[in-house]
């Protein structure tokens, strides 16, 4: 006797092929996730080093320009005795000239110190910014990503991925000298 084909069994095996489709994407979806959430991390470790690094530099510079200051008051008081001793028709001692020229050569060394740690401050500043966009970009990825999954639509999907290569085009731009 012939077995009778079941109809629905063609259907059953496209309905079985559709979910493994719809399973296999959500596991796109969230490798994909997990590598921008990756991306993001390091971004903000990085953006975090810098930030940190511009902050002592900065704080290095406040140091200098304190020192810068505390040498202009020595200095001042040396060619203030010096001005003293000179109205009063008082031969000004050579080691005060020298303290006086000793002062000015060492207030020149600071000041190019103190500039130099401002400029390094600055520039990792600029560098923090630069992180920080590519972990802003990341984030909003990753939520991009995770409303992709509960909606099931793909488009929300691909936009995520669009915004993690914003994102990665910050990352690289924060490891470039500028």
């Amino acid at each position: 006797m012939e077995e009778l084909e079941d109809p629905t069994e063609s259907l059953k095996e496209t309905v079985e092929a559709a979910e493994e489709q719809k399973e296999r994407w959500t596991l796109y979806v969230a490798l994909t996730t997990a590598i921008i959430a990756v991306l993001a991390a390091i971004a903000g470790m990085f953006g975090n080093h810098h930030a940190n690094e511009a902050m002592l530099e900065q704080i290095q510079s406040s140091d200098q320009w304190a020192f810068y200051q505390a040498k202009s008051i020595k200095s001042e008081i040396a060619s203030n005795y010096a001005q003293t001793l000179t109205a009063m028709d008082k031969p000004v001692p050579a080691e005060n000239k020298d303290k006086i020229a000793k002062y000015e050569k060492d207030k020149a060394e600071i000041k190019e110190k103190a500039e130099e740690k401002a400029k390094s401050s600055e520039e990792h500043m600029k560098t923090h910014v630069i992180f920080s966009r590519a972990v802003t970009i990341f984030q909003i990825a990753v939520a991009i990503s995770a409303i992709a999954i509960v909606t099931r639509r793909k488009f929300m999907w691909y936009l995520s991925i669009l915004l993690a290569l914003g994102g990665s085009y910050f990352l690289v731009m924060g490891f470039l000298p500028h």
